[in-house]
């Protein structure tokens, strides 16, 4: 063995973390601070991860070099590793570079066999070293040999049931003797070989079991769900062992330097007298609070509060310490910056800035945009006890409860007249829009974090659980099956959007955390970043929602988000079966007024900034009812003999224009630019609405900055043929009106051509928005509700995908186009505006990216807006 891969606590340091994983890196540390470290030694993560290459193989010499370290242990302690008189004891831990907390494995009072259990009995009391053997076979039956734990457990209360004691601690020698004689004979015949009674053998056993640990199912989870890299293995910390459980004046506990649920300065935690570590946390003993010890053992207390101090200056931060006391003397064996909840993040980091403990940078830092978006919604209390039903995905953050309703229209009637309602659904589909905008949450059984409910909840900041494959719901008979029950509509439920859990009835809430320190925290990262932040807004509440949370102008109007207004509806699908341009025209100018009213709206709660609107997008179908319910209602009305009335008439017209209308790829069809070009009326007038309603404003003294946004160009030819008919429409306004009128005209490019021809598109253009959902299914070639229904979870499991691209950005590819987008059109224009407002717009790592190619803004759902403020000050810090 060339490369070191052993190395003693005096060797290493807080830096030392990839080498030594966070719990080495910190026990090294702590010792040359010169605390009270029990000695040990550290195996490197480099030999975990060797160990796993060579196919569960120790690395060479690696055996050797440990044996080598338990001498030195042995020597500096004067005890000896399986000696019958005085012998060495010692703790066996696992320890990654990142915090995983409960996911890895520990073993403790390893050395125990039945000679070495006399031999601690006669220098520390028989009944003592008892317990110590009877939670080694345990620990070590469960961690390396792979049995169960409840089988232990269950020995264990068998044993306390017949002895008539409550805890561990009141058990006596004789029934200790049975529990561990019922352990050995466990051990035997569920793994078929006696229990390995020679320390070098139990201790190079679980050194093996430990870097195995770092492949088991629950590490394996966590580390996707946190994004923390497989490679980077776990180290192994051998320590000599300290026993809480020793005497009345020993025991163990955990305690932070901090609440860590407010974040208010006072120590917080909890600890057992004569216990060992794993017991704390168990929950088989209640244990006391940290106060407590300062009336049960005042000069052990006084350290641990002097320590406390002297590690949260040492790091700068709150700290997570565990401790043993043994006899009245306190020793440390971990600590680490404390997990924390959002609320007190944000205090925690504020107040060390107040304290001159760290700079606002380092507070930036400190704060995860994840952690900010759990203050923006309401959360289901950590207390409450309801039954869990089923759990989905968590695509919307925060928690609801209401009564089930089915259909969209009964969620917009009683949203109105103030029922609380819960839309349950397959999935939805943009005529759904108004019962969402009514219900306080959406679940629906199918879809993926994309799909139309997450995108439109996460907009709204709703609520939201779909993909949902416990829940049966059919919609004809109105009632949703899950966990053998059967529920109707008015039925109670609730939804935790940011687990993914669905639980019977009404649930307690607990209200966004956003306070003071909050606003501090975001004021000082908006002096940091260069990011602007703009943010998608398609009604005035929304834009007042967005400036409220500090966006500087809205990236994204989306106009047909309007149309589909159940009062407008009507009057687009009469334009939509209009069979001439005059009969067209007069359906769109009973919709301008309409238009010009919600545009006034928004670029009055937006005054002084610009506000971005996008022309009609989707195909005209969506605008229509479903073919297949349209001539299931037609057929009815025949039965009914009702083919003469008007209902019958009407519902014929529609169905054949949406047949007419409807196509095989509608993403790629009759949409966007294509729509304006072909039927240049829908734009003209939605352009007039826009220049009418500013000059409306600007007449009021109001800052109105409209500007214009073409969508889904593939060619320089439809942005100049677009452009020329707003530009035409708002010279003819601001000639009616007397006024000067902001002109800003741009496109979203969301197709691959676009980002070619950048530079002829530029010459025709103020700015750039890039459309990335869009641009991201057709660089994929995936339809998104398509591939997250069928194929695309099976990417990400098999890792031929690291990410949901329609989550997180594919920078390799989609991001390319997005570069090379933005130099060719600043090569055209080097002053060019540029941003994205595709859902990316909100999410940490892509604005990052963002950052890095020197866009001019991000867009996102006004509920993001704070989370994109932190992500782009942290953006520009990490330059």
């Amino acid at each position: 063995m060339t490369e070191k891969l052993v190395f003693r606590f005096e060797e290493g340091s807080k830096d030392d973390r990839a080498r030594l994983g966070g719990k080495g890196a910190n026990l090294a540390e702590m010792t040359k601070v010169g605390l009270p470290v029990p000695p040990g030694f550290t195996v490197s993560a480099q030999a975990c991860n060797i160990y796993n290459s060579l196919g569960q193989i120790l690395p060479d010499g690696l055996e050797d070099t440990i044996w080598s370290e338990v001498a030195a242990l042995e020597q500096r302690l004067g005890k000896r590793f399986g000696d019958q008189e005085n012998p060495l004891l010692v703790s066996v831990r696992s320890g990654a570079a990142v915090s995983m907390p409960g996911m890895m494995d520990t073993i403790l009072n390893l050395g125990l066999n039945p000679e070495t259990t006399e031999a601690l009995g006669r220098k520390a009391g028989r009944r003592f070293a008892l317990d110590c053997h009877r939670r080694f076979i345990q620990m070590f039956g469960n961690v390396v040999l792979r049995m169960e734990h409840s089988a232990f457990e269950t020995i264990l209360a068998s044993v306390r049931e017949s002895a008539g004691v409550e805890h561990d601690h009141q058990l006596g020698e004789g029934e200790l003797e049975r529990v561990i004689a019922r352990y050995l004979e466990l051990v035997r015949r569920q793994t078929g070989r006696a229990f390995p009674e020679q320390p070098r053998e139990q201790l190079m056993l679980a050194v093996r079991a430990v870097f195995d640990s770092w492949e088991n199912p629950r590490a394996k989870v966590y580390r996707r769900i946190n994004q923390i890299p497989d490679s980077l293995g776990t180290a192994v910390n051998v320590q000599a062992m300290v026993f809480g459980n020793l005497s009345p004046t020993s025991g163990t506990g955990v305690l932070f330097t901090r609440n860590p649920n407010t974040g208010e300065k006072v120590l917080y935690g909890e600890y057992l007298t004569q216990a060992q570590g794993e017991d704390v946390v168990a929950g088989i003993r209640t244990p006391k609070p940290i106060g407590v010890l300062g009336q049960e053992i005042p000069a052990a207390y006084a350290e641990v509060e002097r320590i406390a101090e002297l590690l949260e200056k040492h790091y700068g931060d709150m700290q997570d310490i565990e401790f043993t006391i043994e006899d009245g003397k306190l020793y440390l064996l971990q600590t680490r910056s404390g997990k924390r909840s959002a609320r007190a993040a944000v205090k925690v980091a504020v107040d060390l800035v107040h304290e001159g403990r760290i700079d606002k940078a380092e507070a930036i830092r400190r704060v995860t945009p994840e952690q900010i978006d759990q203050l923006l919604h309401r959360g289901v209390d950590p207390d409450a006890s309801n039954e869990v039903l089923a759990k989905g995905l968590p695509a919307s953050p925060g928690a609801a409860t209401g009564r089930i309703t089915f259909d969209a229209d009964t969620a917009e009637a009683l949203g109105r007249v103030g029922e609380k309602v819960i839309l349950v659904r397959p999935e939805t589909a943009p005529d759904d829009i108004h019962g969402i905008v009514l219900a306080q949450g959406v679940l629906t059984s199918r879809g993926g974090m994309t799909c139309h409910a997450a995108i439109v909840a996460r907009g709204m900041g709703k609520p939201c659980i779909v993909g949902c494959e416990a829940l049966r719901v059919d919609l004809v008979r109105k009632e949703m099956q899950v966990a053998g029950r059967t529920f109707k509509e008015d039925d109670i439920i609730s939804i935790d959007g940011a687990t993914g859990r669905v639980f019977l009835g009404a649930i307690g809430m607990v209200e966004p955390q956003i306070g003071g320190e909050t606003a501090e925290l975001l004021g000082w990262a908006d002096d940091f970043r260069r990011l602007g932040v703009m943010a998608n807004a398609d009604t005035p509440e929304d834009a007042e929602r967005a400036r409220g949370f500090g966006a500087t102008g809205v990236g994204l109007c989306r106009t047909e988000h309007m149309f589909m207004a159940q009062d407008r509806l009507p009057v687009v699908q009469e334009m939509i079966l209009a069979e001439s341009e005059e009969d067209r025209r007069l359906a769109l100018a009973r919709l301008l007024p309409m238009q010009e009213g919600d545009f006034y709206g928004i670029l009055k709660a937006m005054q002084g900034f610009p506000v971005t609107i996008r022309l009609l997008d989707p195909p005209l179908h969506e605008f229509l009812p479903d073919v297949e319910e349209l001539a299931v209602d037609i057929a009815v009305m025949r039965a009914k003999d009702e083919q003469g009335s008007e209902a019958y008439r009407r519902k014929s017209d529609l169905l054949r224009k949406a047949r007419a209308l409807s196509e095989f790829n509608p993403m790629l069809g009759f949409r966007g630019c294509r729509l304006g070009l072909i039927y240049p009326e829908i734009y003209e007038m939605q352009a007039r609405a826009v220049y009418q309603a500013a000059a409306r404003l600007i007449a009021e003294g109001v800052d109105a900055r409209p500007e214009v946004m073409i969508p889904l160009v593939g060619d320089p030819k439809e942005l100049e043929i677009t452009r020329r008919l707003v530009v035409q429409v708002h010279d003819e306004v601001q000639r009616e009106r007397g006024q000067e009128l902001p002109l800003k005209v741009g496109t979203m490019l969301e197709i691959p051509r676009a980002c070619l021809l950048a530079y002829d598109i530029a010459e025709h253009a103020d700015f750039f928005s890039f459309g990335t959902n869009d641009l991201t299914q057709t660089t994929f070639g995936f339809s998104r509700d398509d591939a997250e229904a069928k194929f695309l979870t099976r990417y990400l499991d098999d890792k031929i995908l690291p990410q949901n691209p329609f989550a997180v950005l594919d920078q390799a590819g989609v991001g390319q186009l997005v570069e090379l987008g933005v130099a060719r059109g600043r090569s055209r224009k080097p002053e060019l505006k540029v941003g994205i407002c595709g859902e990316h717009g909100g999410e940490p790592s892509s604005i990052a990216f963002c950052h890095r190619i020197g866009l001019n803004y991000v867009s996102c759902s006004p509920y993001r807006v704070p989370i994109a403020r932190l992500a782009a000050a942290r953006a520009a810090l990490a330059d």
